[in-house]
Parts: C-alpha cells; structure tokens; sequence
C-alpha cells in the first residue's frame, strides 16, 4: 500500500498486518494511527495506521549518539564527530581543550571503554573503538615509542630487566610494537589488570649475583662462627672444669635432742652475757610457740633457789 498505510478492524490488528508484510519489528518502525476503527448500527469503519520504518543507526552512529548525551551530562563544551568506521570507530572529542583527558589519559581511557560496550551491542565480532581528543591519541603514541627506546638503550647499558609503569593494553602494544624488531631486546607483559606492566629484556642479561655488604657482614659473621664453634667448645670445657674444682658446700649438723629452741639467738640460763655468739649455733630458725610463763612455773625450783630462800 502507498506510504505504509495499513488497515484492519483494529488499530492492533492493522499494525500486525503491517509489520508482516515490512518484515519488520515494532520497535524499527514509528507506528502513526490514523482511524481508529468504528462500529456502527449498519456497518462499520475499518481502523488505519501508518508505519515509518526508523532507519538503522550504524554501531559508530550509535557510539556517537551516546558521547553526545554524556558531554552534554558532563557539563563539558565537546561536540563528539565520527572520523572513521571501517575496521574500527574513530570519535574525535573537538572544542573543549584536553579537559577530558586526565592524568595519562584514564578519563578519555574511560569514556572510550563505555563507547566501545555501546557499539558492541549485539555484535558478534568486537569492533575497537578510539575516542581521541585534540590529539591526544598521537601525542601520547610518540610519547611512549621515546619511553621505549630509552628504556631499552638503559636495560642494555646496565645488562639488567627494566620494569615500565602499569599501562593499559593500548599503550603496552606501542612498547611491544616499538621494540619488536629490535637485536638487542625483548618485551614481555607481567601483572595483573589493572596494574599490568612491561618488562623490558636485554639478551645482554647478566646472571644475579649476590653482593658482600661490606667488613661488617664478614665480622659479624666471622664472630658468629667462633662464637657457635670453637668458642663455644671452650666455654663448655671451662664450665665443666669450674665445676670439678668447685669445693663443697659446707654440712651443717643437726641440733640434738636436748638443744633449746629460741628465736635465733643463744640464751645462756646460768647467767654471763646472753646474746647472739658469733659461728655458734642458734638452734632452730622460727619462733618458739611454747608459753614461757607455764614453763616456769612448772619447772622445779633449784638447790640454789631454795637457799637463797
């Protein structure tokens, strides 16, 4: 029918019939009602639509659609342009300065992976997408070719590998394409995203030695030995020694039976000077728990007291 106007008793009913015969979706066309469909007494008014088929966005276009929408949310005075789409999408960010680019590039790193997931939508093969911005993209590639060459000449020189800062997979395949042809190295990438790096290999490479810090290490060293070895045979001999010729330690004998129990000094009962006697025997060591009173009291008066009585 001319200009896709389709009818039936319904307006459903007419954009089914509608889609069949475009060979289309609903959600590719823009569906237009134009009667609705009546019922009368006698008879009735068939209902009419019209389809417009919304033309197809290329996965660049649709890329582009959505930098649009994020610059204008950014608040950034950008106009995003398509300058390629064959192998891969190209989309260059114009007018606002290099605003967008970041610190070595992780803003425009970003914004480039959320395009890229957008015109990879329902793709079966990967399509790369590059957002550049005042031409960054170059700048950045010369940038890292002198790294490279630089960092190569110095893991020569020194016959050492030379570890590069974490990179993401773009800029490590710049290093790895900068030096690929080269006779006197060789790349390769360790790590774990995000902190993946390249190493760059001189065949020069000299095997790891491990260096003497110095007289200090070899003094400390030297007196360990003669401390764990020799030094410490000696002292054993010596102590064994020591303690063949140590003397004795002196016995003291036991109290007898009739010896009185004090408090640490010697009582003399027959009179004279009562005290402590140097080298003598104190006897026990402790304080006698006996009532003193009750004992003489007890003890029987001597011939002595009862003449003086």
């Amino acid at each position: 029918m001319s200009e896709n106007l389709f009818s039936g008793k319904t307006a459903e009913e007419a954009v089914e019939t509608g889609l069949r015969e475009l060979g289309l979706k609903r959600e590719e066309v823009q569906i237009e009602v134009i009667e609705e469909g009546k019922r009368k007494l006698f008879g009735s008014v068939p209902a009419q639509v019209r389809l417009t088929p919304i033309p197809k966005q290329t996965d660049g276009e649709r890329a582009l659609k959505f930098l649009e929408g994020l610059t204008e949310l950014l608040g950034q005075d950008l106009v995003p342009a398509l300058k390629e789409e064959s192998e891969r999408i190209v989309i260059d960010l114009s007018g606002g300065g290099k605003s967008l680019i970041g610190r070595h590039g992780e803003v425009i790193d970003a914004i480039q992976t959320l395009a890229g997931a957008v015109a990879n939508i329902g793709r079966e093969e990967y399509v790369r997408v590059v957002v550049d911005c005042e031409n960054y993209r170059e700048d950045r590639e010369n940038t890292l070719k002198r790294v490279a060459e630089k960092m190569a000449a110095k893991a020569v020189r020194l016959g050492k590998r030379v570890r590069l800062e974490p990179m993401n997979p773009y800029e490590r395949r710049i290093i790895h394409a900068a030096l690929v042809d080269s006779p006197d190295v060789t790349t390769k990438s360790e790590g774990k995203e995000p902190m993946r790096f390249v190493v760059i290999i001189p065949k020069n490479l000299k095997p790891y030695e491990r260096k003497d810090r110095g007289g200090r290490g070899g003094d400390r060293n030297r007196g360990r030995d003669n401390r764990y070895s020799g030094g410490n045979r000696g002292g054993d001999r010596n102590r064994g020694r020591d303690r063949d010729n140590k003397k004795p330690y002196p016995k003291r004998e036991l109290p007898k039976d009739d010896t009185p129990q004090t408090t640490g000094t010697s009582l003399n009962r027959g009179g004279g000077n009562s005290g402590f006697r140097k080298g003598g025997f104190s006897g026990f060591f402790g304080t006698y728990l006996g009532n003193s009173r009750d004992e003489n009291e007890n003890e029987t008066p001597s011939s002595d007291d009862k003449t003086e009585e």
